[in-house]
């Protein structure tokens, strides 16, 4: 029934407005709707910041009003309108390593819940490919950058927060993990289980965590009163983003027939096939070596043993690049570095040493 003066037309059961299964709802009929103009109604579904001196009950019937009526904002329309696209880039070396991809999911959770698309790019630490997408995404109208263990040669000229970032760049947030803290957490742990030789799995110069994970792992080794042995150490190479990384290192490392009871190594990949390599020789994990990773990765939980490791929380580190990048194309303050706190998570691969090893 209508009524005479109602804009609002209902069906006869069930007090829904009668709507086509196939046409969109435009701003102009929420508008009508609720008796308001087209200009109040997108001030508040946008929330834009005019949207401050509209009552609250009003906001309220407006958001009712779109939920009912499924309206669902046309995106090129609001582009145009607004000359925002609404999109960021997200560059990372590979998308199919668990530490990136569950980064992303991060990056992805929070971009959803504020509108915004994300388009990803993988390098390769290919630095022509590095260049050529960034200039391609910058072309697509991106609005800032999220990157992820990469190093970046320059200032971007849009807002820029960079994951694992150790380089002061200009206008380029740096969100990092306390290394000192996880590093010191993971040598005192395998001191205070007696462990005096430890063998070291280097990260490789393309990851951009190494060096300063590596200075401050040498630093909590020697806060504990032992001396990193140049014989135990093996420098990784190349892409550190599955058990591979780790198996042969270990195997040269054995080769050297230099004794030692625990490795740590530089993130739960190389840990993994850290455990694989020495469980080929023989040696029983951690009955013979103890070995600890880095990051917490979810396969770390399900190997046999299960992994004891630094747990960098990646999915968290994902929302708050997200959330900082996008405080940064709304005019927000910049923050040249947000440190994030690890977490030692003991497992199985870690005990005290065996004398009769």
């Amino acid at each position: 029934m209508k009524r005479k003066g109602d804009k609002r037309t209902f069906h006869d059961a069930g007090n829904k407005p009668a709507q086509s299964k196939h046409k969109r709802v435009t701003l102009k009929a929420v508008a009508n709707y609720v008796g308001l103009t087209p200009g109040t109604v997108s001030t508040v579904l946008n929330n834009s910041p005019a949207s401050a001196s509209v009552p609250q009950r009003t906001k309220d019937r407006i958001l009712a009003a779109a939920r009912e009526l499924d309206y669902r904002p046309h995106f090129f329309a609001r582009s145009l309108r607004v000359q925002r696209t609404f999109t960021v880039g997200v560059i990372c070396q590979e998308t199919g390593d668990s530490y990136s991809s569950t980064i992303i999911s991060g990056i992805e959770r929070y971009l959803r819940e504020k509108g915004f698309l994300f388009w990803t790019v993988a390098h390769r630490n290919d630095h022509k490919l590095l260049e050529s997408y960034s200039q391609l995404l910058l072309e697509r109208g991106i609005e800032g950058f999220i990157a992820i263990d990469t190093v970046l040669p320059e200032s971007p000229r849009l807002p820029t927060v960079a994951v694992a970032g150790h380089k002061p760049l200009v206008g380029v947030t740096n969100l990092v993990l306390n290394q000192r803290v996880g590093t010191k957490m993971a040598v005192e742990h395998l001191f205070e289980l007696g462990h005096r030789e430890i063998a070291y799995l280097r990260g490789p110069k393309t990851s951009t965590d190494s060096e300063e994970r590596w200075q401050s792992t040498v630093e909590a080794v020697r806060s504990v009163n032992l001396e990193v042995n140049p014989e135990l150490v093996i420098q990784l190479e190349g892409w550190v983003g599955s058990p591979d990384a780790g198996c042969a290192p270990t195997v040269d490392l054995l080769r050297c027939n230099r004794r030692f009871t625990a490795l740590f190594a530089y993130n739960d990949y190389a840990a993994i096939g850290a455990m694989s390599a020495l469980n080929e020789a023989g040696l029983r994990v951690p009955d013979d070596v103890s070995v600890v990773g880095f990051d917490d990765i979810q396969i770390a939980q399900y190997v046999n043993p299960r992994l004891t490791t630094i747990r960098q929380p990646l999915r968290c580190m994902g929302e708050l690049a997200a959330r900082a990048l996008l405080d940064r194309i709304e005019g927000g303050p910049f923050m040249p570095e947000i440190l994030v706190e690890p977490e030692l998570v003991v497992r199985r691969s870690t005990a005290a040493p065996n004398p009769r090893s």
